[in-house]
């Protein structure tokens, strides 16, 4: 078991991996689980919390590029008149 003082490292590190994967599917998630890794990771000074900090930031670029490419796309396909493909023949 981890000790009490390392909690925020770990969760650091989770965090930091989590917006990484999230930033991919849903980009606004990522951002925030970001945010909460950086904070946490400033509650303690030890390499795993180094190590957090370093992936929620990349976690967070990731997301805030990935949330900007969603937008451009919505933009130029609402500027082209592009609307979702009907599965139903007619419809």
């Amino acid at each position: 078991m981890a000790d009490k003082k390392e909690v925020h490292a770990i969760a650091s590190y989770i965090l930091g991996i989590t917006s990484i994967v999230l930033a991919f599917f849903t980009p606004a998630a990522g951002i925030v689980f970001g945010i909460i890794g950086m904070v946490q990771s400033k509650k303690e000074k030890s390499d795993l919390s180094k190590k957090g900090k370093k992936l929620s930031k990349i976690g967070l670029i990731l997301s805030i590029v990935m949330l900007a490419i969603s937008i451009a796309i919505i933009i130029y396909s609402a500027a082209k008149g592009l609307t979702p493909v009907s599965t139903f023949p007619g419809a």
